[in-house]
């Protein structure tokens, strides 16, 4: 391989250290669980263990960083956290260089994800793409002409904030995965017969897991879960619709395991709130790359920034 790249992920419940090259193939990868107790410092710890494994005899050409939450693009600094203690103003570029010597970019998760979907994944050949990624939280991020498109610093497409009603409900409090979670135990507690309460976990959070197999066994309460959270993130789609209207919209995030029942509730969902001479709409897919959505977009990120 020539001189690989090194692509981060840091997200709300994991994080992924890979080497890859510019074409986004990945050859190496390290992934732990984020510990959130631990907040900031853990996930550096963690960063820091890796990169000295990936570095021992390896010279790394330059790193691109999918982060999850508000950072600024231009200068690699993490503006904070939604779900992790400690990241405030942290200088992530700044520090990462210093460790290995490399050239860093830094960049919004869902905009990472956005740039690998487009140029390896589901959004390939389609100008412009939007990605949405439903995980522990929700985010978004739009490709216009095979780049990442940035509002004012440190805006971005923040999908999951958008309001879904007048009184403040936003998206990630209504199609998160912890959200979904909720909507899980809460039907559970409602029918302590049904399939989701014969096959709750035994520990509290993960009950969105469920969703796949509770569906697949023609589950009522999972049915009418997946259609809420449908209706909600079809609703905030449609105005990316209407605003930006991309040729695809790709459906990312721990969530989207579900799979073909949740793509095609969301696009049955999305038709009715498109105008009609913009029917019949934009496509709705499933992320191509799944878990690696991010992982892949860092390599693009860093190749992409300093070749």
């Amino acid at each position: 391989m020539e001189t690989p790249l090194l692509g981060i992920e840091i997200g709300g419940t994991k994080l992924q250290v890979v080497l890859g090259d510019a074409n986004g193939r990945i050859a190496a990868r390290r992934r732990a669980p984020v510990a959130v107790n631990e907040g900031a410092a853990g996930i550096r710890k963690s960063i820091t263990e890796a990169l000295a494994a990936a570095t021992n005899e390896t010279k790394i050409a330059a790193i691109g960083v999918g982060y999850g939450g508000p950072v600024d693009w231009k200068t690699g600094c993490i503006c904070c956290s939604h779900h992790v203690e400690g990241w405030d103003d942290f200088p992530l570029g700044e520090w990462l260089a210093e460790l290995t010597g490399a050239p860093v970019a830094v960049d919004n998760d869902a905009n990472v994800a956005a740039l690998g979907e487009a140029l390896r994944g589901a959004a390939a050949g389609f100008n412009p793409s939007f990605y949405v990624t439903v995980g522990s939280g929700v985010g978004g991020g739009l490709i216009i002409d095979g780049t990442i498109y940035h509002g004012a610093t440190p805006g971005e497409c923040e999908i999951g904030h958008v309001r879904l009603d007048t009184r403040g409900r936003i998206v990630e409090s209504s199609c998160s995965g912890w959200s979904v979670d909720a909507k899980v135990r809460a039907a559970i507690t409602s029918d302590p017969n049904g399939f989701l309460a014969k096959n709750a976990p035994e520990t509290k959070g993960g009950e969105a897991k469920l969703l796949a197999r509770a569906l697949a066994a023609n589950d009522p309460a999972a049915a009418q879960i997946l259609a809420d959270t449908a209706d909600d993130l079809a609703f905030a789609l449609s105005h990316v619709s209407q605003l930006l209207h991309p040729q695809i919209i790709v459906l990312g995030g721990g969530l989207t395991l579900i799979g073909e029942p949740l793509r095609a509730a969301v696009e049955r969902a999305l038709k009715p709130h498109i105008m009609r001479a913009h029917q019949p709409g934009p496509r709705i897919a499933l992320a191509q790359l799944r878990e690696d959505a991010v992982p892949v977009g860092a390599l693009m990120l860093a190749a992409r920034s300093f070749y």
